[in-house]
């Protein structure tokens, strides 16, 4: 502890951040680094995966296909309206009023060759190369796990397209199709191509349905996960008994979701020792906050937790089943139907490049304004195998969809019914303080039981059962979700501080606009009876995308060594042996390093 009190904290990092991968699993993105660096890499949590030719089952280009439900007319209709709601307070015309009274021609231009300046708003994407060339010596071992996925044939060549630079055509005897492809690159896969498109995990929970078992699931994150740490990061399997990893997990998962991912760690990826951290406490220290009502808004999931004093309030957690990807999706609506959007076949379920490109255009032209929003943009159709077709436009309405966040209604969040929740029978809570159960050793247990992705299921049927008590709410706009969380505390005093301390993390937090409508909205969400005037959103110290990764880095380092952290072979040989004592029961020291760290 003395030596703690004395250290410089880049002292620190240099001495315990090399050798500790901080890993923070996300719906559509995985953000993952060594504890040193300065920004992790953010990489699309997805899998492709080459299937069979000779199957002759309908061909699926994404794992979750066969379970699309077309929006119903109810459904249409409150969007409709709750679009009419939002326009009355922006001062803009009507939804059908805007169609009618046009003072602009909609049309559309085909502009081929067409190459923006601005590569921020660039949303041209190119078709990922699928071939692999076959090593000289056919009797090569297949068997490395990342053989086929090296990022060197990707920026060789674009494999897709019909020209060729040198004018040279290879023999195609001398390529074979990938065996999977993960990252960004799998999502730009021609739908044409054998590849099924896997997400592992969707709004806040593993993908698992009768279609995607558990098992798949498991074994498409270890792939991942092991593809990243090999090619991204350079650690491969045989050095990584000198790593520990740092998971920061977001509140939506469920405890035996955490134990899975702990097993993925320890036992099939090897690391000799990992931890868990709550991604809202992980972003409260990435900031160098103590007591902070943080609010995530990630691509799938929203999701709101209040900390005081360094301790998560489990009884303040409320999830929200709408994101980013589904403002994407509205943005797609609204000039679908004000008719600006070309006449091209551009569908984000079925063609995962569709919704990069989506992303790309929320992320550049959204912003929450007052006043008719339009601007001119460069979309692109993306049609099997061909090169992208670039098409100038007018979209307009720009300032809508983000608002969708405090009128839900006009998000259509689940094109997909939500995963069968009859898989998960342990709910022990992570924010529960169960720390202190004292779980019994299994001593029949051996390694040898537990390698590989396909075993272990048994370990967890004789545990304890909790309730969970993170409330989902599906009609709640943003506005009333936190005031919800923040009121539930109970204590006046700690609301108020609670209501001048919110932090927006996620990619969606960038929004232009978003931080003075959130703060006049929750003003207006409180009610009159509770003695409340003043709501502030903080301003961020760091990229709100990567801040809880970077809190689990700073709690990773400064908290090496204690009880909490899991050893490899007491996971493998007990199944769960947690210290004693609650994580942070005494951590009030380790706050002020956080507070010295995120300062210097």
């Amino acid at each position: 502890m003395d030596y703690l009190k004395s250290v410089v904290p880049s002292q620190l990092i240099a001495e315990r951040g090399a050798n500790l991968v901080v890993i923070n699993p996300g719906s559509a993105n995985i953000r993952i680094g060594l504890a040193q660096q300065q920004f992790p890499y953010n990489i699309p949590h997805c899998i492709a995966r080459y299937t069979n030719s000779a199957n002759r089952e309908p061909k699926r280009n994404v794992q979750d296909q066969m379970l699309n439900s077309e929006i119903l007319p109810a459904q249409h209709l409150e969007r409709e309206k709750a679009y009419d709601m939002i326009a009355s307070l922006l001062k803009i015309p009507f939804l059908d009023e805007e169609v009618a009274n046009n003072s602009f021609p909609r049309k559309t231009v085909r502009v081929d060759g067409y190459n923006p300046q601005s590569s921020r708003k660039d949303s041209t994407f190119s078709w990922t190369n699928v071939m692999e060339k076959i090593p000289s010596s056919s009797m090569a071992v297949e068997g490395s796990e990342n053989e086929g996925v090296k990022d060197q044939p990707l920026d060789q060549a674009e494999g897709n397209q019909p020209e060729s630079d040198d004018g040279k055509e290879p023999s195609l005897s001398q390529y074979k199709f990938r065996e999977f492809i993960c990252g960004e690159e799998a999502l730009k896969i021609s739908p044409t191509e054998p590849y099924c498109l896997h997400r592992p995990i969707r709004r806040g929970h593993f993908n698992v349905s009768q279609h995607y078992p558990m098992q798949q699931v498991l074994e498409d994150l270890y792939v991942i996960w092991d593809w990243i740490l090999n090619e991204k990061l350079h650690i491969p399997q045989a050095e990584r008994n000198m790593y520990s990893a740092i998971i920061v997990v977001p509140e939506t998962f469920d405890n035996r979701e955490i134990k899975e991912m702990l097993s993925i760690v320890l036992r099939d990826l090897r690391f000799s020792s990992a931890v868990v951290h709550q991604e809202g406490l992980a972003a409260a220290f990435g900031n160098g906050l103590s007591t902070v009502c943080v609010v995530n808004i990630g691509a799938q999931v929203t999701s709101i937790i209040c900390i005081e004093d360094g301790v998560a309030l489990p009884t303040t957690g409320v999830t929200l089943p709408f994101g980013g990807e589904d403002i994407s999706r509205c943005l797609l609506w609204i000039q679908q139907h004000h008719q600006t959007w070309p006449s091209i076949s551009t569908d984000p379920l079925v063609k995962p490049i569709d919704l990069l490109m989506l992303n790309k255009l929320k992320e550049s032209y959204c912003q929450v304004k007052e006043g008719e929003l339009d601007a001119v943009a460069v979309v692109h159709s993306y049609e099997g195998g061909m090169p992208p077709g670039a098409h100038k436009t007018r979209l307009n309405a720009l300032n809508v969809p983000p608002m969708g966040l405090f009128y839900p209604l006009l998000l259509v969040q689940d094109e997909y019914p939500p995963p069968p929740r009859s898989w998960f029978h342990d709910y022990e809570d992570m924010l529960e303080d169960t720390w202190h159960i004292d779980f019994a050793r299994r001593s029949d247990m051996s390694e040898g039981l537990y390698l590989g992705v396909n075993g272990g299921m048994p370990m967890w049927d004789n545990y304890p059962v909790f309730p969970t008590r993170l409330k989902k709410e599906d009609n709640l706009g943003l506005a009333e979700a936190i005031t919800s969380s923040i009121l539930s505390t109970g204590r006046i005093d700690l609301q108020r501080k609670l209501f001048c301390s919110i932090q927006l993390i996620g990619g969606v937090a960038l929004t232009s606009g978003l931080v003075p409508a959130v703060e006049e909205r929750v003003l207006h969400a409180i009610p009159s009876n509770e003695a409340i005037d003043t709501v502030e959103v903080l301003q961020p110290r760091t990229d709100p995308t990567f801040v809880s990764w970077k809190g689990g880095a700073i709690l990773g380092i400064l908290d090496f060594g204690r009880d909490a952290w899991i050893h490899r072979e007491d996971w493998i040989c007990s199944g769960v042996h947690i210290g004693s004592g609650r994580k942070y029961k005494d951590s009030f020291f380790l706050q002020a390093q956080a507070m010295c760290y995120i300062n210097s």
